[in-house]
């Protein structure tokens, strides 16, 4: 990809979509919370048969919400999930911290792209010393798309405006139950979410 753009575009500036940067950090959280839910898990067990949940191993699973939500949008009860996993599982509550860091850091870049950077680069040396193999690793893949990153804060650009029109063609296609040519699915699209307004027969 990176040839074929260098090639034919080679005046492209290249963003990494913030939606798909935060789904890295989420996508590290929960292989943190899966250890964490094995280590619950086999803790329970110890070197007997017993194979039933323990109270722990069944709240790190129903847990799983409370970690991937924005705190904004939390209820009580998923606050207070996060409180119990902050006083007994510190390395899962880092890296929802981490996560929730990275977010912020777009979410920054609305008001100040500079203050932006500024926080991704603090972001990324906090990531660095955490401790947490995940997110080492998720720190390095972020170095290597720094650049694509500070020209998405810059730019202010987001693939969501193309996620919603593919979102919005998918459902056309659905509800028409498929259709016999593609020139008919862009007809359609076009007609739906194009603006054209063609004039009628009977008009």
């Amino acid at each position: 990809m990176d040839e074929v753009i260098a090639t034919h575009c080679p005046q492209a500036i290249r963003c990494a979509d913030p939606y798909h940067v935060v789904t890295w950090a989420t996508e590290a959280l929960d292989e943190q919370r899966r250890i964490a839910w094995n280590t619950a898990r086999g803790a329970a067990r110890g070197n007997s048969r017993h194979r039933r949940p323990s109270p722990a191993t069944k709240a790190l699973k129903d847990a799983r919400w409370a970690l991937w939500k924005n705190p904004d949008h939390l209820t009580d009860r998923q606050r207070e999930q996060l409180a119990w996993i902050a006083k007994t599982n510190p390395a899962l509550h880092r890296a929802w911290a981490l996560k929730e860091g990275l977010r912020t850091v777009f979410a920054v870049a609305r008001r100040s792209p500079a203050e932006a950077v500024e926080a991704l680069d603090r972001w990324i040396s906090w990531a660095r010393r955490c401790r947490l193999p995940q997110f080492v690793k998720l720190a390095q893949r972020v170095v290597r798309h720094r650049d694509e990153i500070v020209a998405a804060i810059e730019h202010r650009l987001s693939n969501a405006l193309v996620e919603s029109m593919n979102t919005k063609i998918r459902l056309i296609v659905r509800i028409a139950f498929g259709f016999h040519s593609a020139q008919a699915i862009i007809a359609l699209a076009m007609l739906s979410l194009g603006g054209h307004r063609p004039t009628l027969p009977t008009q």
